[in-house]
């Protein structure tokens, strides 16, 4: 987990969040929508990326948080 931010992943356990680089999980769920949810109030109380992880474990979903250098123009 090379990026910075949240990330949601799977363990045997069911799934976990967890902080990049950090050796241990900041919490375990029976479901994946259950950990999105820890890892999103996280995500956006420290305003940093949210990586969703498939069954695989690799991404499959990235949400910012933070301040994007690019934000879309609207």
């Amino acid at each position: 987990m090379s990026k910075k931010g949240q990330h949601v992943v799977p363990s045997t356990a069911g799934w976990r969040v967890r902080k990049a680089g950090a050796a241990r999980a900041s919490s375990t769920h029976a479901t994946q929508q259950e950990a999105i949810r820890a890892a999103t109030t996280i995500a956006r109380n420290q305003r940093t990326e949210l990586y969703i992880h498939g069954r695989d474990g690799r991404i499959r979903e990235r949400i910012s948080y933070g301040t994007d250098p690019l934000p879309p123009r609207g």
